[in-house]
């Protein structure tokens, strides 16, 4: 009987067990249920851009095409080349307009990025027009395109009003392939870059052998960055490696044919010593790099070749220095000023001409106010002087801008 017992009891203890465990999963179901499912990440486009008016006073001269800038290299090569002093201007090529997109895929994220602004350069030089700033792809680690060359940091741009910017910074939006093996705060980037190169003449220019002669590049651009960051901000080193080429077209007893090779060290950083500043910096240095330079006219001059009479002259490549220390301070969340330099300097060749531009300086200080997000407007005072290779002469411009611009940002899509 007690055996009997014993079963009948664990029995009814199972059976006790089975109706708990029924009535508590209902609950448990439920719970589940109010906890949110895992959701994929979702494609998104986001547009974006901003409306910019700049009205200001040229107490100097400047090249016309180039009334809204402080691009030294534009300023006089002689007294009085652009008339007389004191130009009024205001303009709306800063405005701009981009789209980004974001995909998820079996191969990462793919990002896309086209971005177009107003203002007008070679052909359209001094319009306001529609110009090309980035259309370009990435997929995971690799990224094909135009936009920024590895070569140059766009974080050392300071928060000006100024369109062209630090005449000696490294600044070029090129077309290249790139890879990206390490992204985040540390990384690294290589590309290969659409090359391109020019040549000046100089005091031969008006020679027939001169005007035959063809520049080609028979390799692409290579271009790398490595950069090492923190909450402190971040140090970075790129470099760029290139070959140039010239081909003498014309059949007479002359050799013109030549080649050199470009190359730059790029040094740049972000120090961020207080919550409130931000100290962006660079120092480069290079031959026959000029293309990638904000405010730099031609990679390669001519000097003499004694000795040679087939190849009486040859080509070589211009050594290049920029420079670039500026200054972000915020006052308090609504405003802000930004100070700082800038300078280029070229060893210019023998054989270029005596108003040759050789040395660009660049300054400015500004107060901006931001009364509301995505408002922004203030004042700024600009300062550059170009000075001659060799003949003495040397300008200054001096500049007085006020903006007003309004940002603008939608996200479509997305989690």
């Amino acid at each position: 009987m007690s055996k009997d017992r014993s079963r009948r009891n664990a029995r009814l203890r199972l059976l006790a067990i089975t109706l708990a465990l029924v009535a508590l999963a209902p609950a448990a179901w439920a719970q589940d249920a109010a906890k949110p499912a895992a959701t994929e990440p979702k494609p998104s486009m986001t547009l974006y851009g901003f409306a910019m008016v700049d009205i200001g006073e040229n107490f100097t001269q400047i090249n016309p095409n180039w009334f809204d800038t402080m691009r030294v290299s534009k300023l006089p090569s002689y007294k009085d080349q652009y008339g007389k002093d004191g130009v009024a201007f205001a303009g709306v090529r800063q405005t701009r307009f981009g789209v980004k997109t974001s995909s998820p895929t079996a191969l990462g994220e793919l990002k896309t990025q086209f971005e177009f602004e107003l203002f007008g350069v070679g052909v359209d030089e001094g319009q306001t027009t529609f110009r090309l700033r980035h259309a370009y792809g990435e997929l995971g680690a690799f990224g094909a395109g135009q936009t920024w060359s590895p070569f140059m940091d766009p974080d050392v741009f300071p928060n000006s009003l100024e369109y062209w910017g630090p005449t000696g910074m490294v600044f070029f939006r090129n077309v290249q392939v790139r890879w990206m093996p390490i992204k985040g705060d540390t990384n690294l980037t290589l590309a290969l870059e659409r090359p391109g190169a020019s040549g000046d003449p100089g005091t031969l220019a008006d020679r027939v052998e001169i005007q035959n002669i063809t520049t080609r590049t028979p390799l692409p651009d290579v271009t790398g960055a490595y950069s090492y960051g923190g909450k402190w901000g971040y140090v970075r080193v790129a470099g760029a490696l290139r070959k140039i080429q010239w081909d003498d077209t014309l059949a007479d007893q002359y050799d013109l044919n030549g080649s050199a090779t470009g190359w730059g060290l790029n040094f740049s950083s972000n120090l961020k010593p207080t919550p409130r500043d931000i100290v962006r910096l660079q120092l480069m240095y290079g031959e026959g790099v000029e293309n990638y330079m904000n405010d730099s006219p031609v990679d390669i001059g001519i000097v003499s070749n004694p000795g040679n009479p087939t190849a009486p002259i040859k080509g070589v490549a211009i050594p290049v220095l920029g420079i670039v220390a500026f200054l972000d301070h915020g006052w308090s969340d609504k405003w802000s000023t930004t100070v700082g330099y800038s300078l280029t300097d070229h060893d210019n060749t023998e054989g270029q001409t005596p108003d040759a531009y050789r040395r660009g300086h660049y300054a400015l200080f500004n107060l901006l106010y931001t009364p509301v997000p995505n408002v922004m407007m203030g004042g700024e005072f600009q300062w550059g002087r170009r000075e001659n290779f060799s003949d003495g002469f040397h300008s200054d411009g001096v500049k007085v801008q006020f903006s007003f611009k309004y940002n603008f940002s939608h996200t479509l899509g997305g989690q």
